[in-house]
């Protein structure tokens, strides 16, 4: 019942647009060649689903992404926190993490393989290097935010580096490095399907590129779909865990 009414709440508007494509496609008023109706899609997820294909690519996604975005978040949060300890490295590296951020990601892709090898590192690395530059910026604006009468009286009081960053930094800054986390999650992913439609032979990027060139319109459909059903999936996941690890976010003093 629960899952019914959530449903209602929050999905109504995809059910409408999925209502009038069978519709429209069904009476030819789009052509079903291109948009085949919703109904054929779930039939061919259905056949996907029982031969393992839409698994095992869903698999390979997650994995590349998983790992990209572990390692990514890992180097980006600690780096953060070094930068937040100097003053001198933060400005010395703001510039060419600035730079860094607004090249695009899938530029880097030739120079990482010319380097790594046409391999699943390369992959990973890219996407890996996409996450920590969102982790650094992200969290580097939630540091410039923190009120400086917090981090004076915490010295005064005698707390060192470490103390400071547990005590001052970390509370103040964990609001938004959740939300650097669910930010830099979707960018893993988009940049990993991305990757896999370049320059791999599975996941769902790959899948996308092959119902493309086989022109495989239902599967094509499908496997779009998937990748926005597993953003989604994530960015609901990140944002109840952040609902129950900082209850405090949005609280006014």
């Amino acid at each position: 019942m629960k899952a019914i009414l959530l449903l209602a709440r929050y999905g109504w508007l995809v059910v409408l647009l999925l209502v009038c494509w069978e519709a429209l496609s069904r009476f030819h008023l789009l052509d079903p060649l291109f948009f085949p109706p919703p109904s054929a899609l779930f039939v061919t997820l259905g056949s996907l689903t029982i031969s393992g294909e839409a698994g095992r690519q869903v698999a390979r996604t997650l994995e590349r992404t998983a790992t990209g975005f572990g390692v990514g978040a890992a180097f980006g949060v600690a780096a953060s926190a070094v930068l937040a300890l100097s003053v001198t490295l933060r400005r010395a590296f703001q510039p060419l993490v600035s730079a860094l951020y607004s090249t695009p990601r899938l530029t880097l892709l030739p120079m990482v393989m010319l380097l790594l090898g046409v391999n699943d590192i390369s992959r990973i690395l890219l996407v890996a290097f996409g996450t920590a530059l969102m982790m650094i910026i992200q969290i580097a604006d939630a540091i410039r935010a923190i009120n400086k009468d917090y981090l004076d009286m915490a010295t005064n009081y005698g707390a060192g580096s470490a103390m400071v960053i547990l005590k001052v930094y970390l509370p103040a800054c964990l609001p938004q490095i959740f939300t650097a986390l669910r930010l830099a999650f979707g960018r893993a992913l988009v940049l990993t399907i991305s990757v896999e439609l370049l320059s791999c032979n599975d996941g769902l990027g790959s899948m996308i590129w092959n119902s493309w060139e086989t022109f495989s319109i239902e599967k094509l459909y499908v496997s779009i779909a998937l990748a926005g059903a597993l953003g989604l999936l994530f960015q609901w996941l990140f944002s109840e865990a952040e609902r129950r690890l900082v209850p405090w976010k949005g609280q006014t003093s």
